[in-house]
């Protein structure tokens, strides 16, 4: 076999590997196929960037809004990364005098308080919060809860992220909801 002949077979045995390795790469990041506002609004996609992880499909399910009244008591948004649960967020209004009720996993660590509201909490996964607010027709409660994998974060990190997260949930809870008006 000549030289030019095995530079050539080498040629392309580098090309193939080019291609082959461009081919097995890492997935790409699932929140880049997330809309740029997602969660009634809530949350732009790099908010949620950390909780997404790899993947190719990913479905946002929500209302286009959390506008909560006496007749409407409830919202929710779920991001699906291939056909796994990686947030979901709900909101929900009750009226005065009715309790709101939390329970930790007891598989968790413990939760701290998060000094949010009138009852916060924020654990490994995920954040609680209720409030009373003072509406145009009447007073309410209002319910905020995240959760999420935190299996793609860097490990201490998430306490503070769904904090982050509980507070920029909370400003548009309240804006939506006539929360103060």
């Amino acid at each position: 076999m000549g030289c030019a002949r095995v530079l050539r077979a080498a040629g392309a045995v580098l090309v193939a590997a080019t291609v082959l390795a461009g081919c097995s790469g890492e997935e790409p990041a699932a929140s880049s196929y997330l809309p740029e506002r997602t969660c009634f609004g809530a949350f732009t996609r790099s908010d949620l960037e950390p909780l997404m992880g790899p993947g190719k499909t990913v479905k946002e399910m929500s209302p286009i809004d959390a506008r909560l009244t006496a007749t409407r008591r409830e919202a929710s948004c779920e991001v699906v990364v291939d056909g796994e649960h990686r947030v979901s967020v709900a909101i929900r209004r009750q009226p005065l005098g009715e309790s709101f009720f939390f329970q930790p996993d007891p598989g968790q660590p413990a939760p701290d308080p998060l000094p949010l509201g009138d009852r916060g909490y924020v654990w490994d996964t995920g954040a609680f919060v209720t409030f009373t607010c003072q509406g145009a027709q009447d007073s309410f409660g209002l319910e905020l809860m995240i959760s999420g994998s935190v299996e793609h974060m860097k490990r201490g990190t998430s306490r503070p992220h769904f904090t982050g997260l509980m507070t920029k949930l909370m400003d548009v809870a309240k804006q939506q909801t006539q929360c103060g008006t």
